[in-house]
């Protein structure tokens, strides 16, 4: 799934994180892909030592060098990292063909035939790839948008972020051409705060743009979520009543997640999520 927005500080590596923490709680193994040349998912989830990193896959997609890239998280044994770099940068140009395109998809495919990253015995299968995209629409995103079975649309109730939304959205659509697997899961709405005026006004601007595409599970605004990042800690291990409430909203965004794709054998035939 790949989680984006075409508007920066709308909080979407926050929701990647948030979905990871709920994905540690429930058991379910999960790859965090930091295709944001800035790491910052890479450094919350403390991501182990790699001796390559998402630039060396996207330069060379191979199975050996996509092992080398991957790392185990300091969240939990079921979570890992294949880690963010600068270099990644260096990938995003505006005019990339349709085959440097693939390459993420490329990498991705062999997943399954991956031994664990710590070395130990052969583990199972991924139940979920969460993409952390870049806030622009260049070959970075584009190139999650053409290995992901889902899209996440991630914005805030605020008159940029409504438009931001709306061009990602629009990304979305465009890159179906070239992904008819591609599909939104929906837009979910981040950092709502109950009592403003203003974000209740953009919300049901969001639900005229959007229909049912809005997700009923809408994030507060709670400060736990920076502290929780500062210590580099899971949302689900912070402890303080806000930390708690916004635990319960990512949990329930997990949930539609889960319902809503499916485990795909890349090469072969779909799977029963």
């Amino acid at each position: 799934m790949a989680v984006l927005s075409l508007k920066g500080g709308v909080g979407k590596t926050s929701v990647v994180l948030g979905l990871a923490g709920a994905a540690v709680a429930r058991g379910v193994r999960t790859l965090v892909v930091d295709l944001d040349p800035q790491g910052n998912c890479t450094a919350a989830l403390e991501a182990g030592a790699t001796s390559a990193t998402m630039a060396d896959v996207l330069a060379d997609p191979k199975r050996s060098v996509l092992a080398r890239a991957i790392a185990p998280s300091a969240w939990g044994p079921h979570l890992d990292v294949l880690v963010g770099a600068e270099e990644a940068e260096r990938h995003n140009r505006p005019d990339t063909d349709s085959k440097r395109l693939g390459r993420l998809d490329k990498a991705l495919s062999k997943l399954d035939s991956l031994h664990d990253p710590a070395g130990e015995d052969r583990a199972p299968p991924y139940r979920l790839v969460l993409m952390d995209c870049p806030p622009s629409l260049g070959a970075l995103t584009r190139s999650a948008l053409v290995g992901a079975d889902r899209a996440l649309l991630v914005t805030e109730p605020t008159i940029f972020a409504v438009t931001g939304v709306q061009r990602a959205f629009e990304a979305v659509q465009t890159e179906r051409e070239h992904n008819p697997d591609l599909q939104p899961l929906g837009v979910v709405v981040n950092r709502v705060r109950a009592r403003s005026m203003e974000h209740s006004y953009r919300i049901d601007e969001l639900r005229q743009i959007f229909g049912p595409l809005v997700l009923p599970t809408m994030l507060p605004d709670r400060s736990a979520v920076q502290h929780a990042q500062g210590a580099c800690l899971p949302i689900q291990r912070w402890g303080t009543p806000g930390a708690r409430e916004i635990a319960v909203s990512f949990d329930a965004l997990l949930a539609r997640v889960l319902r809503t794709t499916r485990v795909r054998r890349r090469g072969g035939s779909p799977g029963e999520g």
